[in-house]
């Protein structure tokens, strides 16, 4: 996904190769993403799972697995950035916090999260 999504810059650049970059790092932290369905299940019970509307539940788990994202950009972020390994510096970017999130991201957070869900949820259902 970052491959992709680091290839849109070639884009900007007008360079057609459309070069993506990641950092072997990324694959623990994007690993993390098999943990958002569970996660959401869990608080759908807590919450009451039987009274959600779809449209209820697309919106909580889309800004819950958004909300995780960031928490957990912002935590292996300054965990790396510690030990002078982090792979991300959004300083240059508006909306950035402390270099280690986009805020501007949000968006496309929402949508990961919920393709996380969908793909770990699937993958489960054929074991």
């Amino acid at each position: 996904m970052e491959i992709i999504f680091t290839s849109f810059e070639s884009i900007a650049a007008r360079d057609l190769r459309l070069m993506g970059r990641t950092s072997l790092l990324m694959f623990p932290i994007y690993g993390m993403g098999a943990l958002l369905g569970p996660i959401a299940k869990g608080i759908d019970r807590w919450q009451g799972e039987g009274q959600m509307t779809k449209k209820d539940k697309f919106w909580r788990h889309g800004i819950g697995d958004m909300v995780l994202i960031f928490c957990a950009e912002y935590a292996t972020g300054s965990f790396l950035r510690a030990r002078n390994m982090c792979p991300w510096d959004y300083s240059g970017h508006l909306f950035h916090v402390d270099g280690l999130i986009r805020l501007d991201f949000a968006p496309f957070w929402f949508a990961a999260g919920l393709l996380f869900e969908m793909l770990t949820e699937r993958s489960s259902l054929h074991k």
